[in-house]
């Protein structure tokens, strides 16, 4: 029978450095760091390891951390492009090694000085290389130079388009805040966040608020990926991959896919919804919480409906009531999301996954059978379901 990556591999290890604005060492550091704890979370010791995958933006070297952490020889070093897109991304690439039998344990890692080094935040309105020139000319001219730019194209016509108000991203900025505060390890811990001081807030690029924008984070984290044999032996409860999808849409062009028949959906998340839910054999409905990338707030709406949560237009109804809070139909983004524990390019929400099969979440919901886990927005996507292990 084919692999189809469904129960063929697991997470077993998670690990991480705190977040801050202002890490006071190099991003070499915070990757051995958070290595180094994954590794350990998953009972393992550093030369039971013959993996590494992280992101082509990723600034450490593959070879240096393995040295660094004591890992000895290696089978596999891959690296997936593009940015938040990866989060998920990399665990496929671990996941197909070890049900392969390429590796036996694999590391997924990404470390970055965020906020006191490179700010993603400046998108193209820094230094150019020669070769982006032609494509971003089609777009300075008019302002849209930062990724808050360009997600706000997006947004505004899904807000015409749905009915979408100001208030309903702000219902998922307060609902994600509401699980930071609960998170020693987010940012915004014990800093509570209100409809008014959303509302209030100034506008970084219309409609996006403040609160709609994700963070710029300092940190590392990293987790391991074993064979669904393996993880038997791990030393906490392992998060079983149910499903995972990779993908890009038709006509699209990282975050700047402008010349769509229509901008105000999200097709590569349909596309990697397929992917997932197919292989996988579960659906919406057996998904009890969610991590959902939300480098903006619009985002998450859309994912709702790529992924069957509701259908098309209705994701602003689906989130009232406060549906998206523990105790409502789908816990989102328990440990606060990007918007409100750190931005780490969606591998903090990959940690936070796994933490909600262990049932170890700061805000752990009651029903915890599956958890959908989901990485990107306008660039190559990908996510999982990830399970018990029976």
């Amino acid at each position: 029978m084919p692999i189809t990556l469904k129960d063929e591999a697991a997470l077993t290890g998670i690990g991480q450095t705190e977040f801050s604005k202002n890490s006071g060492r190099s991003e070499l550091q915070l990757a051995c760091e958070a290595v180094s704890s994954a590794i350990d979370d998953a009972g393992l010791k550093p030369s039971d390891i013959d993996g590494l995958v992280t992101f082509s933006l990723d600034a450490n070297d593959e070879i240096e951390i393995a040295r660094a952490v004591g890992i000895g020889e290696l089978n596999l070093f891959s690296r997936i492009p593009y940015g938040g897109g990866a989060a998920v991304a990399v665990v496929h690439q671990a996941a197909m090694a070890v049900a392969t039998g390429s590796c036996k344990n694999v590391i997924c890692y990404r470390a970055l000085n965020g906020r006191s080094g490179f700010r993603y935040s400046d998108g193209v309105s820094g230094d150019l290389v020669t070769a982006d020139l032609i494509h971003w000319s089609w777009y300075m001219p008019y302002g849209l130079m930062t990724p808050a730019s360009w997600v706000a194209m997006f947004t505004t016509r899904y807000m015409h388009k749905t009915g979408c108000t100001s208030q309903d991203l702000g219902q998922v900025a307060v609902s994600t805040r509401k699980h930071a505060v609960n998170n020693p390890a987010a940012f915004f811990y014990e800093r509570p966040l209100t409809m008014e001081d959303h509302q209030a807030s100034r506008l970084i690029a219309a409609p996006l608020r403040l609160y709609d924008c994700c963070q710029e984070t300092d940190g590392g984290t990293a987790c391991v990926v074993t064979s669904a044999e393996r993880a038997k032996d791990a030393k906490h409860p392992a998060a079983m991959i149910r499903g995972i999808g990779v993908g890009a849409g038709a006509e699209q062009e990282q975050m700047t896919s402008f010349y769509r028949d229509d901008i105000a959906t999200l097709p590569e998340m349909d596309v990697v919804a397929k992917q997932m839910w197919e292989v996988s054999g579960l659906s919406a409905k057996d998904v009890d919480a969610a991590v959902i990338y939300d480098a903006f707030s619009s985002i998450v709406l859309w994912q709702l409906e790529s992924f069957g949560f509701c259908e098309p237009g209705e994701a602003k109804d689906f989130i009232k009531d406060g549906n998206l809070e523990v105790g409502g139909r789908l816990p989102t983004n328990t440990h606060g999301g990007q918007l409100s524990e750190a931005y780490v390019h969606g591998m903090n929400g990959v940690n936070e996954g796994v933490r909600l099969i262990r049932g170890t979440s700061t805000n752990q919901p009651a029903k915890n059978d599956h958890v959908l886990v989901t990485a990107g927005v306008g660039v190559p996507t990908s996510a999982m379901v990830l399970g018990k292990m029976s």
